[in-house]
């Protein structure tokens, strides 16, 4: 993967994603989570994803049935894993942060 430059919002998100890597996360959750709006949440959910560190795909669900939208499911992929342990060991500790190791 070629170099990817790195924001306080992308920060945040594989802050979120990294906390439960093996569990997949929907939009709104990683937005609340991370503390970022939704207008900055997902282009970078998209710009993470066309470089290969996210994997999304939507549920399969009635929408009528359940009474709401279908969801759109991020997960880290092994790139996605490797780009989060580097970027959150190197970044400064900022506030708004969680409490990762």
């Amino acid at each position: 993967m070629g170099k990817f430059r790195m924001s306080l919002t992308i920060l945040r998100i594989l802050e979120v994603l990294y906390a439960n890597p093996d569990r997949e996360h929907y939009g709104l959750e990683i937005a609340r989570t991370a503390n970022v709006s939704n207008g900055a949440l997902y282009p970078a959910l998209e710009r993470l994803t066309r470089a290969g560190y996210l994997t999304s795909a939507l549920e399969d669900i009635d929408e009528a049935a359940e009474g709401r939208r279908k969801r759109r499911y991020y997960q880290l992929t092994e790139d996605g894993r490797a780009l989060a342990a580097t970027e959150l060991r190197d970044a400064p500790r900022l506030p708004g942060h969680l409490a990762l190791n």
